[in-house]
């Protein structure tokens, strides 16, 4: 260990979900630290000792020795192990986007050392490291790839909000272009990692293993959503049917909901593209996203037929979506399925008012559009759809949202998407669906 600390200078290319928490854990263990990232306002908060992301939290940054936060990518040439850990999203035709990765390569290849080892963390096809990373490091460098530096790929597998679940609680895939990367690569993230490694036996593999435990998940999750479409057309509650199921011991428990943010919803895309690339049509994976892609329009339909059979107006009626992240306890606005809906729900002429504790007025702005107001500046509405499960709802107690509707309404109208509410006080006091 300690001979790694002295040979080892590590930067970790882009500062996000996942590269935050892997520079700090790096930096905890002795090892000195570039945290790069060419977004100057991101690297501005780090300075001041702010955690945006929640994931690691400001006293860790703050009590955070060895490391420097930085846009000048030119620190990067004082480290021989780069990490690059950069978003992979997929653009509006669902084909993958890859230039956020192509420019980190190119910006690491620009300062790229020989006898370097640059690891991806990116989610990306079987394939993708090799045949598009490489090159470019190898134009941009005027190195030789294998005889100058090396490459290797270690999936993320963060769970943004997850406490328990952590960087070093879970297992890490690790892969290298030879023995000697593999090897080395091991040993460095074994270091940090707690809950062992795993050494996959090429890169492709370690790619292909991380893109598959997104699109599993994505396809279990389409399955309960389709369950979900057919039960409420037969009037029976789905989450009764689960806990019904789930009694087996083998039954997996799976929840219907949206299916958003960086990974899930878009990692099947990359490994559907591929496919499609060499010849293959990917129907499982691709109808699975179809389903999932769905379900911002059925919950607003079913929302305007409970408001039709209300006798409400929906054009100018007034409407509260409670949560906008992509997910609980979490402030990642990435690729929030909320949004749909909420954009859907205007195309009606519906007035929809937004409101969430984790998220940041700013980016809410920046990235939708979307103005957030505090909870408590509500009032006179039609309609409260529950779309996101913060913990700071679910601890609420749910009767008191009655008095942020009309007065008019006796039962007032309240989607919970998530099902966080307990269903027999609901439906005494509200006209209450549940997904």
């Amino acid at each position: 260990m300690e001979n790694l600390i002295k040979t080892n200078k590590i930067a970790v290319v882009g500062m996000g979900y996942v590269g935050l928490p892997l520079a700090i854990a790096f930096s905890e263990k002795g090892y000195n630290v570039i945290g790069f990232d060419i977004n100057e306002k991101k690297i501005e908060k780090y300075l001041l000792g702010l955690d945006p992301t929640n994931e690691v939290g400001n006293d860790r940054i703050k009590n955070s020795k060895n490391i420097e936060f930085t846009s000048d990518e030119k620190k990067l040439q004082e480290c021989n192990f780069i990490i690059v850990a950069v978003p992979t999203p997929v653009l509006d035709n669902k084909a993958p986007d890859l230039k956020p990765l192509e420019g980190a390569s190119k910006v690491v290849g620009r300062n790229l050392n020989k006898e370097t080892i640059v690891v991806y963390e990116s989610t990306v096809y079987p394939g993708a490291t090799e045949e598009v990373c490489v090159p470019i490091l190898e134009k941009e460098s005027k190195l030789v790839y294998g005889r100058d530096f090396k490459v290797g790929y270690s999936p993320e597998r963060v769970n943004p909000a997850d406490k328990k679940n952590t960087l070093t609680k879970i297992v890490k895939i690790v892969s290298g272009m030879d023995d000697e990367s593999l090897n080395k690569i091991a040993q460095i993230y074994g270091s940090i990692i707690e809950a062992g490694i795993h050494k996959a036996t090429s890169i492709k593999v370690a790619e292909a293993a991380k893109v598959i435990e997104n699109s599993q998940r994505d396809i279990n999750i389409a399955f309960i959503n389709e369950l979900a479409m057919i039960f409420d057309k037969m009037n029976i509650d789905t989450l009764e049917v689960l806990e019904a199921a789930g009694t087996k011991w083998n039954f997996l428990p799976y929840r219907p909901g949206l299916v958003g943010g960086h990974c899930i919803g878009v990692d099947p895309y990359y490994l559907a593209n591929k496919a499609a690339e060499i010849g293959h049509h990917a129907e499982i994976i691709l109808s699975g996203r179809r389903i999932n892609d769905n379900m911002s329009k059925f919950i607003v339909e079913k929302t305007l037929k409970k408001m039709i059979d209300n006798n409400m107006n929906i054009k100018g009626s007034n409407l509260l979506v409670m949560g906008l992240t992509f997910k609980e306890n979490c402030p990642d606005l990435r690729n929030s399925k909320i949004n749909d809906i909420i954009k859907e729900l205007k195309e009606y002429g519906v007035n929809v008012l937004v409101t969430d504790p984790e998220a940041s007025k700013e980016e809410a702005m920046l990235e939708y559009g979307v103005e957030l107001i505090d909870l408590n500046e509500v009032k006179n509405l039609d309609v409260i759809v529950v779309g996101v499960g913060h913990k700071k709802y679910r601890d609420m107690n749910p009767i008191e949202l009655k008095k942020y509707f009309k007065e008019e309404y006796k039962k007032p109208l309240l989607i919970d998407i998530k099902s966080i509410f307990p269903k027999e006080i609901l439906e005494e006091n509200f006209d209450y669906w549940r997904l």
